[in-house]
């Protein structure tokens, strides 16, 4: 299946203005991964969105809430929409420099640049020749997913790749965790050794060379577990629904269990029940606040 642009605009130089489109440049599910199992009922975890005093939430009542003091701004997500910006759609190239000038911590991940279709092509590949004749990379911004990226364009291949940079107010000052090194000089016999090391070792990058061992040992342990027939086992739910269902039957099995340890704990949780409704929600605190932000919201519309 074809990937799934992530941005669809225009990429400009000056007054041209080049038809493209964004795609991941990593892919996931490349390395072993677990789901959360629940180990006496054999069922899969899951993760619902939920509201104090209120439980399970849907979806389509959840906003966007900025922390002030003890209470929380809502904000919609039309209002967000509003806020206009030409990166939403453009991606301008304002700057180039060296292709060795950015420090490497502030790269944060790479993107492939594609021309949208074949009349954009030749504009496309005039881009990509002038930025590997230069030796440049081009800096731009561009809005994506709901914020404002910084980005280095550089020739790949046959393509252009992006890598989205951290701004300079991410980066975290590494003096205090190097204060403890002094500027003394390196024995020199030792230097010498380490250099020649280094000079042995040296030859071209190439990724291929280089394998995820842990990955590998885990898959023979998979592959192994899986043969056998003595292994552990629970049943795959194929319902990828809103997980509702799922959630009722853990909490069958939960309730099943505990009667199995004992009696006397349904009483205790009714018990409970009861002194927890009784209570009522700090007037001052966030949830409170929030609760009756939503209530006359809803009770406007």
């Amino acid at each position: 299946m074809a990937p799934r642009a992530l941005w669809k605009g225009q990429l400009r130089l000056s007054l041209v203005s080049i038809p493209v489109e964004i795609f991941s440049a990593t892919k996931t599910g490349a390395r072993v991964s677990f789901r959360q199992i629940h180990e006496p009922s054999g069922e899969r975890i899951r993760y619902q969105k939920v509201a104090k005093g209120v439980g399970p939430v849907k979806s389509d009542d959840i906003v966007k809430g900025y922390e002030v003091g003890d209470e929380y701004v809502l904000i919609e997500p039309e209002e967000l929409e509003e806020i206009w910006l030409e990166t939403k759609k453009t991606l301008e190239l304002v700057q180039f420099v060296d292709a060795c000038e950015i420090p490497p911590l502030y790269f944060d991940k790479p993107y492939y640049i594609v021309a949208s279709d074949d009349l954009a092509a030749d504009a496309y590949r005039v881009v990509r020749d002038a930025l590997r004749a230069a030796d440049k990379v081009g800096l731009g911004q561009l809005t994506m997913r709901g914020k404002e990226y910084l980005c280095a364009i550089k020739p790949c291949g046959d393509g252009l790749l992006l890598e989205t940079l951290h701004y300079a107010d991410e980066i975290r000052n590494a003096d205090p965790l190097f204060s403890g090194m002094e500027d003394a000089e390196s024995d020199e016999e030792l230097l010498d050794v380490a250099t020649t090391l280094i000079e042995k070792k040296t030859k071209p990058f190439h990724a291929e060379a280089f394998e995820d061992s842990y990955d590998q040992a885990l898959r023979k342990l998979l592959d192994a577990k899986v043969k056998n027939k003595k292994t552990p086992r629970a049943s795959a739910d194929k319902d990828e629904g809103d997980g509702e269902d799922n959630v009722v039957d853990l909490m069958s099995a939960l309730k099943q269990s505990l009667k199995e340890e004992g009696g006397g704990s349904s009483s205790r949780r009714k018990a409970s029940g009861s002194k927890s409704s009784a209570s009522k929600p700090s007037s001052s605190g966030p949830g409170r606040g929030k609760s009756k932000t939503a209530a006359s919201r809803k009770k406007a519309s």
